[in-house]
């Protein structure tokens, strides 16, 4: 792996795109009372519309905001734009918090969180019949629980020199077979990530339904379950996982390989499911279809291969048809101290982290490796901090303070080369932070959380003297008038195309709905 790593970077040694690395952020946010309940009221008018609004949506839940950012090609870049999108947020929800951590706030009643609208278009209806799905599949409690999804991709210009270091040829063949390298090798390593960054070692009582949903957490006070040692409860039993999905293989060897699998869960009825049935006795959507995914973002996977689709065409046909455009990282927690939930430092390391998985020889995965993986992301999810703990490497057991080690080395040769394409020490000093965190744990935001808590007393008054240092942070320095006038009008031109998408209508929902989950034919796709 080193050699193939060496290799790579000898090749983009001195070309300033590499100082240039594009990435996104998507960020998920409950919305909340004053007294730390979810939010009952409907989407905000002044934020726009969900459905058309290319900055602010929603995710499951009505009350569960969605900031996008464009993409940057730097940190700060990526963090400014997140940071005003933010801004002209907290100054149009009235009195309500953006809930700061992963794991919610107070929740009521299952049925009372509400389902995400988009408006009576045939693309609205589809979007809230899918999360009625889900809240039949899951339930609408695990579909509350929120976090940072980060986009990467290469400049443009690295892909022929990356190709002619493997003596191969830069096309889209070559770029896509790339990324599903760096998706194999982030499967294998990001239970470093969720130690570095996981930010949920605790969870409210109220998120939980009954003694069984208790069982294995300790009790911290009355309002408050944890693990002493873990990481990221998100990430592990509590958080996004499935029982449906448990078993589920989905092979990154190829794109033909991944979309095989993809396309049989997407297209094989799922008897549970089946039982459900795709509308109920009074002829409502239940669920857009009895396989066991929906959709494809129905999948929970840690990072997904991505490319933009078209109107109308589903993610699989995009990237059948125009092969991977970048990937999304989907296992990092919101940071509860940082007001954006993310920093630029974080964001340097990811950006380090992604280069090194790309660069990196990464062999083929199998079934037996993926379940190995998923063992190494229990524990870490669960006794990640735990002295001695250790993790199977593929040889055999492993300290992860060593693995830890050995892959931070790896790191810090990529953020050299980083950070002589774009100067300064930023990328090398983001990756000595998390050597430091390696070697005291203490460091860790999950530790950090734990001992604010003590402090604070409970998950939830912690949760929410950082919601309000966050909003009155964002009321100290208020937008520019000019860019909160530009925001103001994305949010009404996004109103006018919701209104435009629903006049243009013209198609019953059955047959609109039947015609997107056609997936084109393996044959067809890419002609």
């Amino acid at each position: 792996m080193a050699d193939a790593l060496a290799a790579a970077l000898a090749a983009l040694r001195g070309r300033p795109e590499l100082g240039a690395l594009r990435r996104g952020i998507e960020k998920e946010s409950l919305r909340v009372t004053p007294t730390g309940e979810l939010a009952q009221t409907p989407h905000p008018p002044p934020l726009g519309s969900p459905l058309a609004h290319p900055h602010i949506t929603t995710d499951f839940s009505e009350a569960q905001l969605e900031l996008i950012t464009g993409v940057h090609p730097s940190a700060p870049a990526v963090l400014g734009e997140l940071e005003d999108i933010h801004r002209f947020v907290a100054a149009n929800v009235g009195d309500e918090l953006l809930w700061p951590a992963s794991m919610p706030c107070l929740l009521g009643a299952e049925e009372s969180i509400p389902v995400a609208r988009f408006g009576r278009s045939n693309a609205g209806r589809s979007k809230t019949v899918y999360r009625n799905g889900l809240s039949h599949r899951y339930g609408r409690l695990m579909q509350t629980i929120s976090g940072i999804h980060y986009n990467f991709s290469l400049p443009e210009a690295l892909w022929p020199a990356l190709a002619a270091s493997r003596r191969e040829t830069a096309g889209r063949d070559f770029v896509t077979a790339a990324y599903f390298g760096l998706i194999r090798n982030f499967r294998r390593y990001s239970w470093l990530l969720i130690y570095l960054f996981g930010a949920s070692p605790a969870v409210c009582k109220s998120f939980l339904r009954g003694a069984s949903g208790a069982a294995g957490l300790d009790v911290l006070d009355e309002g408050t379950l944890y693990l002493p040692h873990a990481t990221s409860l998100r990430m592990g039993r509590l958080g996004y996982q499935s029982d449906a999905q448990s078993s589920l293989h989905i092979s990154y060897n190829s794109l033909g390989s991944y979309a095989a699998t993809m396309r049989q869960t997407l297209t094989t009825p799922y008897p549970p499911y089946a039982a459900l049935g795709v509308k109920g006795p009074d002829g409502e959507y239940r669920q857009l279809s009895t396989a066991l995914l929906q959709i494809e973002n129905e999948f929970y996977g840690t990072i997904r291969p991505k490319r933009r689709a078209r109107s109308g065409e589903r993610p699989l046909d995009a990237l059948h048809e125009r092969g991977v455009e970048y990937v999304e990282v989907r296992c990092m927690d919101l940071d509860p101290f940082e007001p954006l939930g993310i920093d630029a430092d974080t964001c340097r390391f990811l950006d380090v982290f992604l280069l090194f998985c790309l660069l990196a020889e990464s062999p083929p995965d199998s079934r037996r490796e993926s379940e190995a993986m998923l063992a190494n992301q229990t524990l870490v999810v669960e006794q990640g901090r735990a002295p001695g703990l250790t993790l199977r490497d593929g040889t055999g057991e492993v300290r992860l303070a060593d693995w830890a080690q050995a892959l931070l080395e790896r790191c810090a040769s990529v953020a050299a080369a980083v950070d002589a394409a774009s100067g300064g020490r930023e990328h090398r000093e983001a990756v000595a932070n998390q050597v430091r965190k390696v070697a005291m744990p203490s460091r860790t935001p999950s530790a950090r959380v734990l001992a604010a808590m003590r402090e604070r007393g409970a998950f939830f008054h912690f949760a929410m003297w950082c919601a309000e240092q966050h909003r009155q942070a964002f009321k100290r320095e208020p937008l520019a008038p000019e860019r909160e006038a530009d925001l103001a009008a994305i949010s009404a031109a996004s109103l006018r195309e919701q209104a435009r998408i629903e006049a243009a209508d013209r198609e019953p929902f059955d047959a609109y709905l039947k015609r997107y989950l056609q997936l084109a034919s393996p044959e067809s796709a890419g002609q």
